[in-house]
C-alpha cells in the first residue's frame, strides 16, 4: 500500500533463546513497567522550509542522514508504478556523476546511499560524514534521468511482478486493497506490466520536479556529529535548494462494507490459501484512541502468543501463523487479520478469526491479558530506546504527525493508564467481523461452496489474478463438449496427425534469466522416443539424456538414475508425438470448465496418470492451443506447485510451436523465449548416448 508517508515507530521485538522444555499454555509472568527516559533532540529549519532534527550519539562513529517527503497520496492511473521507479532512478546517475561513478565513490568510503520515492538515507563512518552528505545532495539536488536506465529498470520491475503472480500472499494483499478502496483510489491501483510498460521518462521528471522540494521535506541527522556541525553541513550542502508549491489531493475516504461481503481471488490448481479479513479503518497516530487500538490487536494478533495464533495454530493446527494489523495513517487505515492454510480447512479458518474477533469485541478482555501487554509493549518500547534512530523516528513522526511534544515522553503513562473498559471500548469501535472483507486468495473449485456461508447475501464475489470480476458460472462447457474433443482440436490446430507424424527430430533454444543470471535451455528430441535437456545457468550444467529406455540426469558431477513413475512421467512429456496418443495411453482426462488464462478464457482439463498422478492443463477456447500447464509435486520442503504459461506459436515446417514460456514455482518465476527452432535437420543419434 503506498501510504502516506508516516515513519511509525517500529518497534523491536527481541527473541531470548530459551532452553529446556517451555510450556506453552503457560504465559510468563508480566514484570513491573520500566522507568522510561527519552533522551533530547535538537531541530532546526533552513529558510528553504527543511526541517532538520539532530539525535547526537557517541556510541559508534558513525552518522545516518535521512531524508523524507512529506506528500498526500499520489493516483498513478496508466503509468501505476512510475513513482517508485522514480525513487530508484535517482540512484542511477547525477548531473556530475555516472552511475558507476557514483557507486564506486560510495564503496570506496565504505558508506550506503539508497533512494526510494519518498526517502533518500545515506550513512558513512564519521570521518566520511562531509563526502556521504555531498554525495546525497547531489542525487537530491542534480538527479538526472537517463532513458536506458529507466528501460533498465522497467525490465527488472516486470520480471518481479511476474514473480508476483505466483505469489499467494503478494496476490492477497494488492487483491484485498483493490476490494477495499476501488482501483481509482491511490491505495487500491498496483502496477502491471502495461502500466509499467507505460512509463515515459518525462513522467519520472515531471514527479521528481514537483515533488523532491525542501518545504515538504525532513531530515533526520543520527550519530556521531554536533548540531553546529550538523547545521553547517547541512546548510552548505542544501541552503541553495529552492522551495516550491507541491499539490495537494483529496480523495473519497474508504470505508468498512455495511454487511460482511465475501470475495475469492480464483488461483486454479493451488493446494493452499491465503486468508484476509481486512477493512479499512478511519484512525490517525493523533487520535486519542491510537495506543488503545495498539493494545486491541497486539492481545487479538499482534504475536505469538495472541490469540489468532493461539486459536489456529497451537489449538487448531491449521497454520504456521495467524496475526492481524491495526494500521494509522492519515488517509485511511486498514485492519487484516490472516494467515495461510490448506484448502480443506479454509472457511474453518475464517470462522475462528470470526470468532476470535467478535470475542474481542464482546467481552471483556481478562486483567491478567491486558497487564502483560502493558508490560510487553513497554518493555519493547523502552529496548528501542537504545537506539539512535528510535528517537529520530520520534522526532519524525511528531513533527509529520502532528503528535504533542511530549507523546513519547508520556507513551508509557498513556499506555498504565488504560483500562478494561477503555479496551473493550476501542474493540468495539475497530473491530467489525460483520463489517469486514473476507478475502481468499484460492481454488475457487475447492472452497467457492464453502465461503457462501460467510456472506449475509449468500454471493461470493469471484476475481481472476488480474483483478477483473467474473463469473465462474457464466462460461459453461458447451453441451456434449469433452476432453477428447478439446484434445482433437488442440492436435487440428497445431497441425494435424499427417503433418506431426513427419517430426523425426526437433531442436529448440530457450533462453531467459533467473537472478541476475543468464539460463540457455537446449532441448532434442528424436522419433520415436529419444529426449535430451541441457540447461545452463551461469556457471551449472544439467543434464537429462533418455536414450529410449535409461534416463540420467548429471549436475555438478553427480549422475542421478531417473526410474519409476518419474522415468513414465518424463517419457510421456518428452514423446516427440505425444499429442497423437493421448488416448491411447492409459491417461483419464477430464474437461472441467472454462477458466482465464491470461486475459483470455481456456478450457481446464485433469489429466490423471495411469499411476495415479494428476495435472492440468488449459487448451485456448478459440485457437486451440495447449496454453498452461500445471503440476504438483512432493518434495522435502513440501508440496510444490509449477505452472508453466505457453504463448507466441508459430508454425515451423508445418507444426506449430509456442515460442515463449513462463515458468512459475512457488514465489519464483521465468520468462523464455525461443531463440533457435529446427525440425527434421537429422540430429545425430550420440546426442542421446549415455555415458
Amino acid at each position: 500500500m503506498k501510504n502516506r508517508f508516516l515513519v511509525t515507530i517500529l518497534i523491536l521485538l527481541i527473541a531470548t533463546p530459551v532452553f529446556g522444555q517451555l510450556d506453552r499454555n503457560i504465559r510468563p509472568a508480566g514484570k513491573a513497567a520500566p522507568e522510561i527516559k527519552i533522551n533530547e533532540y535538537e531541530s532546526f529549519q533552513l529558510e528553504n522550509g527543511l526541517k532538520v532534527f539532530v539525535i547526537e550519539s557517541k556510541k559508534t562513529p558513525r552518522v545516518t542522514f535521512r531524508m523524507v517527503f512529506d506528500y498526500d497520496p499520489i493516483f498513478e492511473g496508466d503509468m501505476a508504478g512510475y513513482t517508485s521507479i522514480t525513487g530508484d532512478l535517482l540512484r542511477r546517475g547525477t548531473k556530475t556523476r555516472t552511475k558507476a561513478q557514483l557507486d564506486e565513490e560510495v564503496d570506496f568510503i565504505g558508506a550506503s546511499l539508497g533512494t526510494s520515492s519518498s526517502a533518500v538515507t545515506a550513512s558513512a563512518l564519521s570521518k566520511y560524514t562531509e563526502k556521504i552528505v555531498e554525495l546525497m545532495a547531489d542525487v537530491v539536488l542534480n538527479a538526472d534521468f537517463k532513458q536506458e536506465e529507466l528501460d533498465k529498470l522497467k525490465k527488472q520491475t516486470i520480471s518481479g511482478l511476474a514473480t508476483e503472480k505466483d505469489d499467494p500472499s503478494a496476490i492477497s494483499r494488492k487483491m484485498s486493497n483493490l476490494i477495499m478502496y476501488g482501483a481509482k483510489h491511490p491505495y487500491g491501483e498496483f502496477a502491471t506490466p502495461k502500466s509499467v510498460e507505460s512509463i515515459t521518462l518525462e513522467k519520472c521528471k515531471e514527479f521528481y520536479n514537483t515533488f523532491y522540494a525542501p518545504n515538504i521535506a525532513y531530515l533526520a541527522v543520527v550519530g556521531d556529529i554536533s548540531t553546529d556541525d550538523a547545521k553547517d553541513l547541512v546548510e552548505k550542502y542544501f541552503g541553495s535548494w529552492k522551495k516550491s508549491e507541491v499539490p495537494a489531493f483529496k480523495y473519497k475516504r474508504a470505508k468498512a462494507p455495511l454487511i460482511r461481503k465475501v470475495s475469492l481471488i480464483d488461483r486454479p490448481s493451488a493446494v493452499q490459501s491465503v486468508v484476509a479479513v481486512t477493512y479499512p479503518v478511519k484512525l490517525k497516530m493523533n487520535d486519542k484512541d491510537y495506543i488503545a487500538a495498539r493494545v486491541v490487536n497486539q492481545i487479538l494478533g499482534g504475536s505469538g502468543t495472541a490469540r489468532l495464533f493461539m486459536n489456529l495454530r497451537e489449538d487448531k493446527a491449521y497454520t504456521y501463523g495467524a496475526y492481524s494489523n491495526l494500521s494509522a495513517d492519515e488517509l485511511a487505515g486498514s485492519f487484516r487479520a490472516s494467515c495461510q492454510v490448506k484448502n480443506v480447512v479454509s472457511d474453518s479458518s475464517v470462522t475462528e478469526i470470526l470468532y476470535e474477533m467478535k470475542k474481542m469485541r464482546d467481552e471483556k478482555v481478562t486483567a491478567e491479558e491486558l497487564q502483560n501487554t502493558k508490560n510487553f509493549m513497554a518493555g519493547t518500547f523502552a529496548m528501542s530506546l537504545e537506539r539512535p534512530q528510535t528517537i529520530a523516528s520520534f522526532a519524525l513522526n511528531i513533527a509529520i504527525n502532528k503528535l504533542p511534544k511530549d507523546y513519547y515522553n508520556n507513551y508509557v503513562k498513556n499506555l498504565n493508564a488504560l483500562t478494561l473498559e477503555d479496551i473493550q471500548r476501542v474493540a468495539k469501535k475497530y473491530i467489525k467481523p460483520a463489517k469486514a472483507h473476507v478475502v481468499l486468495v484460492g481454488n475457487g473449485d475447492e472452497i467457492g461452496e464453502s465461503l457462501k456461508k460467510f456472506s449475509p447475501s449468500g454471493k461470493v464475489a469471484w476475481f481472476d489474478l488480474e483483478g477483473k470480476k467474473f463469473d465462474p458460472s457464466a462460461k459453461a462447457i458447451p453441451e456434449g463438449l469433452t476432453a477428447i474433443d478439446v484434445l482433437n482440436k488442440s492436435l487440428e490446430a497445431t497441425g494435424g496427425k499427417e503433418n506431426i507424424l513427419k517430426l523425426n527430430d526437433v531442436k529448440m533454444v530457450l533462453e531467459g534469466e533467473v537472478q541476475g543470471m543468464k539460463m540457455t535451455i537446449t532441448t532434442l528430441k528424436k522419433a520415436p522416443n529419444k529426449f535430451r535437456m541441457d540447461l545452463n545457468v551461469g556457471p551449472m550444467v544439467q543434464k537429462t539424456i533418455f536414450d529410449g529406455e535409461k534416463c540420467v540426469m548429471e549436475a555438478m558431477g553427480q549422475k542421478r538414475n531417473v526410474e519409476g513413475s518419474d522415468l513414465e512421467q518424463l517419457k510421456a512429456q518428452n514423446d516427440i508425438h505425444a499429442q497423437l496418443n493421448f488416448e491411447k495411453n492409459g491417461n483419464t482426462y477430464e474437461l472441467q470448465g472454462v477458466e482465464k488464462v491470461e486475459g483470455s478464457d481456456a478450457y481446464k482439463i485433469k489429466v490423471t496418470l495411469k499411476d495415479g498422478k494428476s495435472s492440468t492443463q488449459y487448451y485456448d477456447t478459440k485457437k486451440g492451443f495447449l496454453v498452461k500447464a500445471v503440476t504438483t509435486a512432493n518434495t522435502p520442503q513440501g508440496e510444490v506447485t509449477t505452472a508453466v504459461l505457453m504463448s507466441d506459436y508459430k508454425k515451423v515446417g508445418d507444426v506449430f510451436f509456442p515460442h515463449k514460456m513462463s515458468t512459475q514455482m512457488g514465489p519464483m518465476s521465468v520468462e523464455m523465449k525461443c531463440t533457435a527452432l529446427e525440425v527434421n535437420k537429422g540430429i545425430e543419434d550420440s546426442n542421446f548416448v549415455i555415458k
